[in-house]
């Protein structure tokens, strides 16, 4: 780069932080050219924090608030004033178990992605691997997505398939798709990092100048 200043990811997680390891490991070998800002999780003891911390990355606990699925205002204004602190150009959910409403997602809108595990717009919401094999379908896989107002909804940027074999296990297909989820992921990290991405209402596309 040009004396300019690299593109900064901020990465929230609450648990053991697979898909944040899929990441940061990407960014070492040149893969996606950005820098993790700032870590942060909602559970203090999180396994996402104690990797960014043996990885020399800041790593922060901020306290979710009162609910059990959300947080609360002066979380949320907590975590968007730490993210802008962060001066982060996209904000990467890596295992965040807490939905992101109004506030934060106005501080950066278009701003956010997630990846789901299955083939949206199927099975959103929670254990979609468990929704796929109940319905028993025979390809099921992961999405990576910008993350709006709704629940898995956003503008779809990449998705990776996984079969379903005969004798899967809830287990066993979901160790699957996490293994397809940290080859997609960074891949897709990396196109919106490159400039390589334009939304266009549901659709995201990649510019032929771009490619």
């Amino acid at each position: 780069m040009t004396g300019e200043q690299p593109f900064r990811l901020g990465v929230l997680g609450s648990g053991k932080g697979s898909n944040f390891v899929a990441i940061a490991d990407a960014i070492t070998t040149g893969k996606i050219p950005a820098q993790i800002a700032i870590v942060v999780s909602d559970v203090a003891e999180a396994g996402i924090l104690e990797q960014a911390r043996q990885r020399k990355l800041p790593a922060q606990f901020i306290a979710p608030g009162k609910f059990r699925t959300k947080l609360d205002e002066e979380a949320e204004r907590a975590y968007v004033i730490a993210l802008q602190a962060a001066q982060v150009d996209l904000i990467v959910l890596a295992g965040f178990m807490r939905v992101l409403k109004g506030d934060f997602l106005r501080a950066f809108e278009g701003r956010i992605v997630n990846v789901h595990p299955s083939l949206l717009p199927s099975f959103p919401g929670l254990e979609a691997w468990k929704q796929a094999l109940d319905q028993g379908v025979k390809v099921t896989g992961c999405t990576v997505h910008f993350v709006d107002a709704g629940v898995d909804s956003g503008a779809i940027i990449g998705q990776q398939t996984v079969p379903v074999l005969d004798d899967d296990t809830a287990a066993t297909l979901h160790a699957r798709i996490h293994v397809a989820e940290h080859e997609l992921y960074p891949k897709c990290v990396a196109a919106v990092a490159r400039g390589q991405i334009l939304v266009q209402g549901r659709r995201v596309i990649r510019p032929k100048a771009a490619s």
